[in-house]
């Protein structure tokens, strides 16, 4: 097993990584800020090193300043969470060529899924359904007979993007042009790579993920799926696990694909399969080569540890779980919680004056923030995972009310009144599963309705 892992990260994440580590006996080294000296984690890691300014690029994305850290500190691995430099292939080679573990996938696979167009083709190989589009970068130059091919309405997609940069909604020939090169150009000043792609612009899909877990020797299982369709510009508000009310043939066909990909690519770690859902169909739009922030809705419906299992694979143990050994029980949501304005979602660093955590059955926080605790303004918003498990959907809505009604967190905005007062009294999301456009398109409508 690991002997000593550096976690190169920060906030909740680290210290759920500190957590997994320390049962399974496992040394840890911190790493943070100038600006993240009061990280909680840094209280119950066995050793912690600052790397660097405030500034993300100074500090946690700066790879020379992480090595050296794991070297002065004679760490054998490196856990880097999500975000930051989780997903960097040139990140995942040095750590690997250094002499340390990467704990995720090889390089060469990070790289495969990092580019869309690149990932597409591998899927559509291994027989996982695609959204039709281009099977290769479009340019101004053969868009036209690209689109001719796809249809309208389409959409243009940066090959490295994330978090909708870099997208461009197209519905007719007469914007397509000008669309691909705008996509191009907000592609190189994000991604520093201007290729892009297309695809048929689907109206109304729900976003279902697969959880995967493989050892890098051809055996991978599933843990089920979840559903994360509530979604605020292009980035998950709350997620579900099981995705409810889905074809249990589509969910099975589906579930099946993904575990075969992974054996044919020889997957080695954890990782999420991102589907668009509608009409019955699911449609491959990417996979995430690390572990989600979604995933301890998985966690409390499997009763699987997907960071233990990070750890296990990376060490060499292999998983120790098969198939036959996953039973989803009950039903399982995640509200994210942010210090923003819940109105006008503009970031809302500062001091919290108080904070009272919420508990009874089935309630689970993930988080780093306690009493007296100050946000600095450098990084994500995102501050607390709150998590309700019951027997069923209905059971679960439930114990979410009642967990957020006990939240007490006061010093800064958040968007718990998002959660509380607008999503989970919404009637259309408790009886059934909403595509990716309601939160945007109704329930926040609503809520400009009530501010004018």
């Amino acid at each position: 097993m690991l002997q000593k892992v550096l976690i190169a990260n920060r906030g909740e994440i680290a210290l759920r990584i500190t957590r997994a580590c320390k049962t399974l006996g496992i040394k840890t080294v911190g790493i943070y800020s100038d600006a993240d000296k009061d990280l909680m984690h840094l209280r119950f890691c066995d050793e912690a090193v600052c790397i660097g300014p405030g500034a993300s690029s100074e500090s946690y994305l700066n790879i020379p300043a992480i090595i050296t850290a794991a070297e002065i500190t004679g760490a054998d691995a490196i856990h880097p969470g999500y975000g930051f430099l989780s997903e960097n292939a040139e990140f995942a080679e040095i750590v690997e060529n250094s002499g340390f573990t990467f704990i995720g996938p090889r390089p060469e696979h990070i790289r495969l899924m990092g580019n869309k167009v690149s990932a597409i083709t591998a899927m559509r190989k291994a027989g996982v359904p695609t959204v039709p589009g281009s099977a290769h970068a479009v340019t101004p130059t053969n868009a036209m007979a690209e689109a001719k091919e796809i249809g309208f309405p389409l959409i243009v997609k940066a090959a490295s993007g994330g978090g909708g940069r870099g997208m461009r909604i197209v519905e007719s020939v007469d914007t397509l042009l000008e669309s691909v090169q705008a996509a191009q150009r907000d592609a190189e000043m994000w991604f520093s790579d201007d290729t892009v792609y297309m695809e048929r612009f689907l109206q109304k899909p729900r976003h279902v993920e697969v959880q995967v877990l493989a050892d890098g020797n051809g055996h991978a299982i599933h843990l089920y799926d979840r559903d994360c369709s509530l979604q605020r510009r292009h980035q998950k508000v709350l997620e579900e696990a099981p995705a409810p009310n889905l074809p249990e043939k589509a969910r099975a066909d589906i579930l099946e694909a993904c575990v075969k990909a992974c054996e044919l690519m020889q997957y080695r770690g954890a990782g999420t399969f991102e589907f668009l859902f509608e009409d019955d169909e699911f449609f491959f739009i990417e996979m995430n080569t690390r572990v989600q922030v979604e995933h301890p809705v998985t966690e409390m419906v499997t009763g699987i540890d997907i960071i233990e299992q990070q750890l296990r694979i990376a060490g060499g143990l292999g998983l120790n779980i098969q198939q036959k050994d996953v039973q989803i029980k009950g039903h399982a949501i995640e509200c994210r919680i942010n210090a923003e304005d819940p109105t006008t979602f503009l970031p809302s660093p500062g001091k919290i004056e108080h904070f009272y955590t919420p508990g009874g059955a089935g309630i689970r926080l993930d988080s780093h923030i306690y009493q007296g605790y100050s946000i600095p303004p450098y990084y994500d918003s995102m501050i607390a995972k709150l998590i309700a498990h019951g027997k069923d959907r209905e059971t679960s809505i439930a114990r979410m009310k009642q967990a957020l009604d006990e939240m007490i967190l006061t010093g800064i905005k958040t968007n718990i009144p998002l959660h509380k007062d607008l999503i989970l009294q919404d009637k259309n999301f408790c009886e059934k599963a909403m595509d990716i456009h309601y939160l945007e398109k109704h329930l926040l409508k609503q809520l400009e309705g009530h501010q004018d």
